[in-house]
């Protein structure tokens, strides 16, 4: 007897199989000639695969008419051929084993249709619906894609730290970590928290990039890449902000913002391409239910040359469009989403990499272009930066080339009121064997959301981490 799974055991190929399948009840129906038909779903696969139980079955009376949506079971018996619509086959019981029971007065996922903010209350549940087992499923493709890119591409996977002392963007917004009792912390002669008495030995934080940390590889193992968790303590209560999400982000020696944006684009087709093949079925449910445009958005993405335009060019573009936009456009701000997805969706009507970005919009981190405007008053120096845009989404990539110049690198620290020397390993790689090099970062959940259509960020990940939510 072969151990099959739902998905498999749908496939023409398992016909005449003998077979056993676990997994949950979807639907039972009862026909009045002394059988019931039930639909089970294990997680494999969108589809259930339909069980025909014989009312001659040893528990039909007493357990099998007692189903109902949520209870699990193991199924015994023969894959047959199905003379029902939309599916191949069908399993005719020798056998049902009865797990676990799910009442019917107090199990929550009922047929009716729930919203998804519901769910998210029901988030130990709401992976047994249609929506977000499939989006589970395309999150599982796309990490697996993401790996299968970077490893064929020879990159080697760096594992960085998650507890730090540096803050990448500059931006402060990280969450501390720390042993020190806050009921009766100790304090420095200036009354300060002495964090010098932590269990760290100083003031230490979740990351929120690896990205410095891959550069220290990159510099001598040429291609890396980290994929983990990461955090902002950012009070953002949005669709599009979460406080712990997943970052991929690649780092590579020798390579500049030309070859960032190639391998930025190259990468995003793999993604899509992968999913494109391999969850077909969940990419129609996601047309049909969540957002017509899934389908051709992901063949446009996977099948299109991205066009590439300077953050400059793109202003003049806004600026001329006659539109009213919410934030007014003026060189030197930091693109908002209506900006980006009218550049994507509407003028170029396609996936856009923006670049040459203000310098003063920017980390300390990237390569500082020798373009200052001359006229009087202006101040218009660009940085090596780079942000991919998708339709439906806006920004899903954003990656810089690196300054490799320790005296430029050290002067954008100062206009950044950054310590020097707690970079001061960031800045030595400056001094032994610099190079150029470049990298970006890819955030996972809005990758999810771009496949698949879903339009709060906090349905793109298992357990959603929000402004005053850390449940589950």
């Amino acid at each position: 007897m072969n151990q099959l799974t739902v998905n498999q055991a749908r496939q023409p190929e398992s016909i005449g199989q003998q077979v056993q399948l676990s997994g949950w009840i979807r639907t039972r129906r009862d026909s009045k000639a002394g059988f019931s038909f039930l639909e089970l779903n294990d997680g494999s696969s969108l589809g259930n695969i339909q069980i025909i139980a014989d009312g001659d079955l040893p528990n039909y009376e007493s357990e099998i008419k007692r189903l109902s949506a949520g209870c699990s079971v193991t199924v015994e018996g023969v894959v047959q051929e199905s003379g029902g619509k939309g599916q191949a086959t069908e399993i005719h019981a020798a056998s049902l084993t009865r797990h676990g029971w799910a009442d019917p007065e107090k199990y929550p996922l009922q047929k009716k249709r729930h919203s998804f903010e519901k769910l998210r209350e029901w988030a130990h549940l709401r992976p047994r619906t249609n929506a977000f087992g499939a989006v589970m499923r395309v999150r599982n493709r796309i990490c697996r894609s993401i790996h299968d890119f970077f490893q064929e591409e020879g990159f080697l996977w760096v594992h960085t730290p998650i507890i730090t002392a540096s803050d990448c963007e500059g931006a402060g917004e990280m969450f501390r970590v720390s042993t020190i009792d806050p009921a009766n912390p100790p304090r420095n002669k200036q009354g300060d928290i002495d964090y010098a008495r932590d269990f760290f030995g100083r003031a230490s934080y979740l990351t929120v990039s690896g990205q410095l940390e891959a550069e220290i590889y990159a510099t001598a193992l040429s291609k890396v890449y980290t994929f983990g968790p990461t955090f902002r303590a950012e009070n953002s209560n949005t669709s599009r902000h979460l406080a712990e999400f997943w970052m991929v982000e690649p780092e590579v020696a020798f390579n500049d913002l030309e070859d960032n944006m190639a391998l930025a684009e190259r990468f995003l087709k793999r993604i899509v391409t992968d999913v494109l093949a391999d969850c077909s079925e969940d990419i129609d449910f996601f047309q049909e239910r969540i957002d017509k445009t899934t389908a051709g958005r992901l063949q446009q993405l996977a099948t299109s040359d991205f066009q590439r335009v300077s953050y400059t060019d793109a202003i003049e573009v806004l600026e001329k469009s006659g539109q009213e936009f919410e934030h007014p456009v003026v060189w030197g701000i930091d693109l908002q989403s209506e900006h980006e997805r009218f550049l994507t969706e509407q003028h170029y009507q396609t996936p856009v990499i923006l670049h040459d970005y203000p310098r003063g919009i920017k980390p300390f981190y990237m390569k500082v272009n020798d373009d200052n405007d001359s006229r009087p008053g202006a101040d218009r120096r660009t940085v090596r930066a780079m942000d991919v845009l998708a339709p439906g989404v806006g920004e899903i990539i954003g990656g810089s080339e690196r300054e490799s110049r320790l005296e430029v690198l050290e002067e954008r620290m100062r206009e950044q009121d950054l310590d020097l020397d707690e970079y001061w390993w960031y800045r030595e790689l400056r001094e032994f064997g610099t190079v150029p090099h470049a990298g970006f970062g890819l955030g996972l959940e809005r990758m999810v959301q771009f496949v698949t259509g879903m339009a709060n960020i906090r349905d793109a990940i298992p357990f959603p981490r929000t402004p005053g939510n850390a449940d589950f």
